[in-house]
């Protein structure tokens, strides 16, 4: 595939608006990046590329706190919500092969769906977080706190099919309301489309060690102010969070989508085109101009974060800069709020600044 980088600012007016700088102007300075890890007592891994090179990748801390266990780099982690990034990747592929329409309702693919709504609700609304489906999170709290739904002891069907085709809470299209239950149903549709395997179709993207739980090596366990997680039916996340692997087989998805060998160049760009009226949702990903400490303009960020019991993790794609950021940490979002750019300034704003904007002075 040709090199796109041009195109998409000529298509999007980046240029005109002034992103930050090339990549050639950025220099990675460790140190910077070491000491904030440091200074936070982070407990994870983290992962900067540019261009096909990895310029910063380690492991900091312990796995479980006061255990002496340390952090390794090639460990596996869950990736969840992350993996709503990569569904929407293949769901982007079907799109360009002809086989899914993102405004045709999910009827044509599924029409036996029984949900009432199944002749207006659109795989864009699935994408977008916009189809009124019921939310897993609604479930009754086990004294874990964790929504029933995710237990070991949940009676009811979790499938596409079962909880997640339940009554609507709103019309679709009407209100952007987040849910797991869009993505469980969006894979039930793509397996359907493709008649391949969540498992099969994500592996496509990259040939590796990812998997879909229950499949995979044991991943990094999560802890809260140092209370192991409750225990946690990870394969009931599916198509909505159910992968896991290394940072290294996220940062190679990463590479293949901004390299173009995943998607068109018009293809990946409907795909990151953020919505402000929705905080800036695209599909599967949020898109947005983000202004980050020590920059002198804006850049344009690709936001992929995911969550789920003791684990965190966040992708970050800077398409003008042909840079990523990647970072995963087994405490909790209460204990370590790694944060999301443009709603606070936690963690992750600071580790993006240090990845890419030049030293602020006092």
């Amino acid at each position: 595939m040709i090199r796109w980088i041009a195109a998409l600012l000529a298509l999007c007016g980046f240029a005109a608006i002034g992103y930050a700088q090339s990549t050639d102007a950025i220099r990675i300075d460790a140190s910077r990046i070491d000491n904030l890890a440091e200074a936070r007592n982070f407990t994870g891994v983290i992962l900067v590329s540019r261009g096909d090179s990895i310029v910063y990748a380690r492991a900091f801390g312990e796995v479980r706190p006061g255990s002496g266990d340390a952090h390794r780099i090639d460990a596996r982690w869950r990736w969840a919500s992350i993996t709503k990034q990569l569904m929407a990747t293949v769901t982007m592929q079907q799109v360009e092969a002809g086989r899914m329409e993102l405004d045709a309702p999910i009827s044509r693919y599924w029409p036996d769906f029984p949900n009432a709504a199944r002749d207006v609700i659109t795989s864009r609304h699935l994408l977008q977080h916009l189809s009124g489906l019921p939310d897993p999170d609604d479930t009754q709290r086990l004294p874990s706190g964790l929504p029933a739904f995710y237990g070991d002891d949940w009676a009811a069907d979790a499938s596409a099919e079962g909880y997640c085709a339940g009554p609507s809470r709103r019309e679709a299209g009407a209100e952007y309301q987040y849910t797991n239950c869009d993505f469980i149903v969006l894979g039930a549709i793509l397996e359907r489309v493709t008649g391949q395997n969540i498992d099969t179709l994500v592996g496509d993207l990259i040939p590796g060690t990812q998997a879909m739980y229950p499949e995979g090596e044991p991943t990094v366990a999560g802890f809260h102010y140092g209370q192991a997680e409750p225990a946690i039916r990870f394969e009931t996340y599916g198509a909505a969070g159910g992968l896991n692997g290394t940072i290294f087989d996220l940062w190679r998805f990463d590479r293949a989508l901004m390299r173009g060998d995943l998607l068109e160049p018009e293809t990946r760009e409907e795909m990151w085109t953020g919505n402000p009226a929705i905080g800036y949702a695209a599909l599967g990903q949020w898109v947005f101009p983000a202004q980050l400490a020590g920059c002198e303009t804006s850049v344009r960020l690709v936001e992929r974060p995911g969550a789920i019991g003791g684990v965190q993790g966040r992708n970050y794609i800077l398409p003008e800069l042909d840079m990523t950021v990647i970072t995963f940490t087994n405490r909790s979002e209460t204990e370590f709020p790694l944060g999301n750019i443009a709603g606070d300034r936690h963690f992750a704003f600071a580790l993006l600044s240090a990845a890419i904007c030049p030293e602020q002075t006092q």
